[in-house]
């Protein structure tokens, strides 16, 4: 059977490549034994007859012995980052294991002489116990006080003949004039009890009293004034129109009136708020709901007034969740005697949280969030930093961050410059990669010279 022309072609092809890569890489091998530090060295102590050392004898310099080994902390075996800063019992009930200042893990371990580290601008902090106390931070809105607004209408059909108040947010005072107002009702009740008055005489017994009686409650639930009634009754003339006078202190915020405007009854034709006391609706969101309970201390600074600060409590917590803002409104109850508190206006919002435990707390700027796991950069001595990964616990809200694992009291963080270690710790990792992804290539070509050779043989 012959072997076509362009196949045999094709393996002596084949052939004189894989000769060619072996012989290259023979002859770089050799070349590496002879470069100064390395084979030229090794070589040289073998004819000697130097004898290496045993595992019996002194460690290597630069190496700790087992003695002298520092322990960074202690972990539990089952569970990298639950961390511990002494021995005894994980949670799981399993004995702790040490971790020496030599096998800290978690990334590529980053040294940065001093003169660098001035350079980047390398500062650190130390984890330290501290009392929990997480500040929220928001804003709220002025507004009225609900319970301080008064509706001013008439409980008969009439028309404006007069208004006393001209515009709104005009100031009032209790008892002062707001406007007058023709009924033909009003007239009729007016006469019925003039009648009554003058027919008191001529009755005998108690009937001429009720009658009278009857006529004068059926104007005061009216709301005429008990003045008016006497009035009319001590001149025996009705009067055209009834005075409607403010019964409390206050803005007007809403007129709805002009002369000659007719009304019917129950119609809204003021509206007066006591701004005394406003309320101011702080918006809490979602998350932060569970730390909000009445009687908390709150503070509220307004743009308009920079340098004062106004201090309250939160009174009370609506039982709902706005469902476009998506978030839950605490009630704050501020006195506003200067009426400085316009409502509408907007403020800042600060709410003192003290949850009545203590955690562990580090800079929040310590963190560095890739967003599948949160690292911090320890500082070990001698400019040596290494990342490791924690676990997070409450934002503190001032510039804290509790941290529930990865890290114990008194270990120090880096605070800043650590976006550049944490680049310079990739950068060797990636470097420490391609080394090994390199020489594995080269193992897997000096392997498939080695099975030509055995298949030619």
């Amino acid at each position: 059977m012959s072997i076509p022309v362009s196949r045999t072609k094709n393996l002596f092809r084949t052939f004189l490549t894989v000769i060619f890569s072996v012989a290259v890489t023979l002859a770089a091998v050799g070349l590496w034994r002879f470069l100064p530090g390395h084979g030229q060295q090794h070589g040289t102590a073998a004819n000697n007859g130097e004898q290496q050392k045993g595992p019996d004898e002194t460690a290597a310099p630069g190496v700790a012995s087992p003695d002298e080994r520092k322990i960074l902390y202690w972990r539990a075996p089952m569970d990298p980052t639950e961390i511990y800063d002494k021995p005894g019992k994980s949670k799981m009930g399993m004995d702790l294991v040490p971790v020496y200042a030599d096998q800290a893990t978690g990334g590529e371990q980053v040294k940065i002489d001093p003169v660098t580290q001035q350079n980047m601008g390398v500062r650190v902090r130390l984890a330290e116990m501290a009392p929990l106390r997480k500040t929220i931070t928001t804003y709220g809105n002025v507004t009225y006080n609900e319970t301080k607004i008064t509706d001013i209408n008439s409980k008969f059909d009439g028309w404006l003949e007069k208004i006393h108040v001209a515009y709104t947010g005009q100031m009032v005072t209790a008892g002062e004039p707001l406007f007058d107002i023709y009924s033909p009702a009003l007239v009729s009740a007016q006469e019925e009890f003039l009648v009554a008055r003058r027919a008191l005489g001529a009755m005998q017994g108690n009937s001429g009293d009720d009658l009278l009686a009857s006529a004068r409650r059926r104007l005061a639930n009216w709301d005429v004034p008990l003045d008016q009634i006497a009035t009319v009754e001590r001149t025996g003339t009705v009067q055209k129109t009834l005075t409607m006078r403010s019964p409390v202190n206050g803005t007007v915020i809403v007129k709805k009136g002009e002369k000659g405007t007719a009304i019917k009854a129950g119609a809204t034709v003021f509206r007066i708020a006591d701004l005394g006391t406003v309320w101011v609706e702080a918006h809490i969101y979602e998350y932060e709901i569970p730390w909000i309970t009445v009687g908390q201390k709150a503070r509220m600074t307004l743009p308009s007034q920079p340098g004062k600060v106004y201090t309250s409590e939160v009174s009370y917590i609506y039982p709902y969740v706005a469902t476009k803002t998506r978030d839950v409104v605490a009630r704050l109850v501020f006195d506003n005697p200067d009426l400085q508190l316009k409502p509408e206006m907007y403020g800042d919002i600060t709410i003192e949280v003290d949850l009545q435990r203590e955690g562990l707390v580090i800079p929040s700027e310590a963190v560095i969030r890739t967003g599948k796991r949160d690292l911090v950069f320890i500082a070990g001595g001698e400019g040596n930093f290494t990342p490791r990964e924690v676990t997070l616990g409450l934002s503190l809200g001032d510039g804290r961050q509790q941290v529930l694992a990865g890290l114990v009291a008194d270990e120090a963080v880096v605070t800043s410059g650590q976006f550049l270690l944490d680049s310079e710790s990739k950068l060797r990792e990636a470097v420490q990669k391609m080394i090994e992804i390199k020489s594995g290539k080269q193992q897997q070509e000096e392997k498939e010279a080695d099975d030509f050779f055995k298949d030619m043989n």
